[in-house]
């Protein structure tokens, strides 16, 4: 019997990479081993909907194509199930594609899918959303709140709206628990991180890994905004956590409060919250399709 799988396509992909997908999987999906049925989701978090769908009828993976917004919208169908999640990046940044070495190419992501390498992955957890790479309280929830709401993608956007924002954004002082432990941080952004990347090769949490049963919590505290383009270079080149001006902590759960907190982000996605977030880890939650 061949094993099914539900590729969930983002229409923001555009119809010509949809029929470049499409392509792909007649030339190179190995159908002697599987079955196939090509999804489109039609609004926000369709995604879970169809991942959850296809899980129940005991589909062997959902394949997620666009950014890490679609991933996570998948992951939330198919967490905790025997169903696999693949991934064909179509996205801006696509960090948790880079994270794990997998090819930014339809053909190559494919092939990836033929050679069937289950990996057994933590899957997070803001306030029960789950999450595969990174959420946060802070600049950069407010970030992913205006990416969305733009009409514009990829890194020029990303970087024009992070420009416009962070001269006037003030840092809370935030109420943290980290596995127990009590702390009060004046903090630019809290991120919790599942994986290494917020996409683009920018590296939030250099430690982090996908199956280490952990969080690796990043507080980056109140900087000169002059050295805002020192952050970011020592993000690219991996090396984030030795900056004084940033706080690291390995973790299983982190919670998060503030009397005026309203807003956080998963995975890039901006989503509401009420004065506080927790976060949390769930080992070995997922399969994930991986090179």
């Amino acid at each position: 019997m061949k094993k099914h799988l539900v590729f969930i396509v983002n229409p923001r992909s555009g119809t010509s990479r949809i029929k470049e997908i499409q392509s792909a999987i007649n030339t190179t999906l190995n159908q002697e081993e599987f079955s196939y049925e090509l999804l489109h989701t039609k609004y926000r978090n369709h995604g879970t909907n169809l991942a959850k769908e296809a899980a129940a009828k005991g589909a062997f993976a959902v394949v997620a194509v666009g950014g890490d917004g679609s991933v996570n919208d998948v992951v939330g169908g198919i967490v905790g199930t025997q169903t696999a999640l693949a991934i064909i990046p179509r996205g801006s940044g696509n960090g948790m594609a880079r994270n794990i070495g997998l090819p930014l190419n339809d053909t190559a992501c494919i092939e990836v899918i033929n050679r069937m390498q289950v990996v057994p992955t933590d899957i997070a957890f803001a306030n029960d959303h789950p999450y595969i790479s990174n959420a946060g309280v802070g600049f950069d929830a407010l970030i992913a709140k205006e990416f969305t709401k733009s009409k514009k993608r990829g890194l020029r956007a990303y970087s024009w709206l992070v420009t416009k924002h962070l001269w006037g954004y003030k840092a809370p002082e935030w109420k943290i628990t980290v596995d127990g432990k009590k702390l009060r941080e004046r903090a630019f952004m809290v991120n919790a991180a599942n994986g290494q990347q917020f996409g683009y090769n920018f590296t939030i949490a250099p430690q982090a890994s996908y199956t280490d049963g952990l969080l690796d919590l990043i507080i980056i505290r109140p900087f000169p905004k002059m050295l805002g383009g020192g952050l970011v270079f020592r993000a690219m080149k991996g090396d984030l956590t030795q900056s004084r001006y940033v706080k690291h902590y390995r973790c299983r759960e982190v919670t998060v409060s503030h009397p005026e907190l309203q807003l956080m982000q998963t995975d890039g996605d901006a989503y509401a919250c009420n004065n506080k977030v927790t976060f949390r880890v769930e080992p070995r939650a997922l399969g994930v399709l991986m090179p």
